[in-house]
């Protein structure tokens, strides 16, 4: 069976989760990536992956119409898994099934109407008058509308599986082939240019919802030369690269890196830092570094925000969002207690291999692809 993983943006971080579905199903199934490209090229982090993509170029009303058919036929897969609720992936997904009569399932790991809530009232106004983005606050509050539409849902943490129900598949990683003995610290070390400093690692694009000007005071405050920030997926000609620019030595910024070299670097931290803030863009979502750290047995300071307390409850540091003084302490307790880190570092893979791992996805996602796909049968 064929299935067609639909992609809001290929060219942009929306498409790690697409990716990762992908690479959950193709155990069993023959998946493609299907999705427009808003930026010109596939993202860098999954575009030499294994995973194929099938792409048009994006663009805004009127224009956009034109490529719902597009899209719709070569997202010719038996059943269509729609990554989030936007236009260009849930609402070709909704177009497709009407013209083929397939199966439609849609996934959501963020609240993504929750995005452009941050902004304020008159910052939501104007998002919402902005018709021409067909992935805009207007079309995309109609999605959300219409998740129910879909055959199923899967949902990436308790507080969107409680907003628009479906199976809870966070997101999770490939324990088999992350095992902690595979990756050394010292080719990471290596490539950061640090030799016996210590390594608090940041991971993914450093947006201020995820807090790293929190980490970056932090990091001021510990005021340690033994300690070094690494902030792995920062375009060196960013604005968050400038704000950290003040740290000096104490940074390294190492730009968007392919998925396949994450366990690289990450066996070199220390401590992996997620100090996501509380907001209406952060209150559904789950981090997906938290679980790259864990798969790797890195321990893990974070924040008290969605699912993350559940995920980390008894194997990892969690501290109130926000609060960059507790976030100093929490991590200068893991660099100083290193035997009492590497216990929760075990204790976090212990819990990843359990909870959040391929195989505990697989075993409830598979089930559910198989329910829909015999009930679309008996209803033709």
């Amino acid at each position: 069976m064929k299935i067609s993983v639909l992609c809001f943006d290929c060219s942009d971080n929306a498409a790690g989760r697409a990716d990762l579905l992908a690479r959950l199903l193709r155990s069993e199934y023959d998946v493609e990536v299907v999705g427009p490209c808003f930026d010109g090229e596939i993202w860098a982090p999954v575009s030499d992956g294994t995973v194929k993509y099938r792409t048009v170029a994006g663009s805004r009303y009127p224009g956009f119409l034109r490529m719902f058919p597009v899209l719709a036929r070569l997202a010719d897969g038996d059943l269509l898994y729609a990554s989030k609720p936007r236009t260009t992936s849930y609402g070709v997904g909704l177009w497709a099934r009407m013209a083929r009569r397939r199966p439609l399932l849609l996934d959501i790991d963020d609240w993504e109407v929750g995005f452009f809530y941050r902004s304020g009232f008159w910052g939501r106004l104007g998002r919402f008058l902005n018709i021409g983005n067909p992935n805009g606050l207007p079309w995309t509050w109609l999605m959300e509308r219409l998740a129910g539409r879909a055959q199923a849902l899967t949902a990436g943490s308790r507080f969107l599986q409680a907003r628009f129900g479906g199976v809870l598949i966070p997101h999770v990683r490939d324990t088999d082939e992350w095992r902690p003995e595979r990756f050394g610290p010292e080719p990471g070390r290596a490539r950061l240019g640090v030799g016996s400093e210590r390594v608090v690692m940041f991971l993914g694009t450093p947006r201020s919802h995820k807090g790293i000007d929190d980490l970056a005071e932090a990091i001021r405050i510990l005021s340690r030369p033994d300690v070094i920030l690494a902030v792995v997926g920062c375009p060196p000609e960013s604005a968050a690269a400038r704000r950290l620019a003040v740290l000096g030595n104490s940074v390294r910024l190492v730009p968007e890196i392919p998925f396949a070299e994450v366990p690289l670097y990450v066996a070199a931290a220390d401590v992996v830092a997620v100090p996501q803030r509380l907001g209406a863009d952060t209150i559904g979502q789950v981090p997906a570094k938290i679980f790259d750290a864990m798969a790797l047995a890195r321990p893990v300071v974070s924040t008290r925000v969605s699912m993350i307390p559940e995920i980390l409850e008894g194997c990892g540091l969690v501290i109130e969002p926000g609060d960059p003084a507790d976030l100093a302490r929490a991590m200068a307790w893991l660099l100083d207690h290193p035997a009492e880190a590497r216990v929760l570092g075990q204790k976090a893979r212990e819990r990843c291999v359990a909870r959040y791992s391929f195989a505990a996805a697989r075993r409830l996602l598979f089930p559910l692809i198989e329910q829909v796909v015999a009930r679309s049968k008996s209803e033709r």
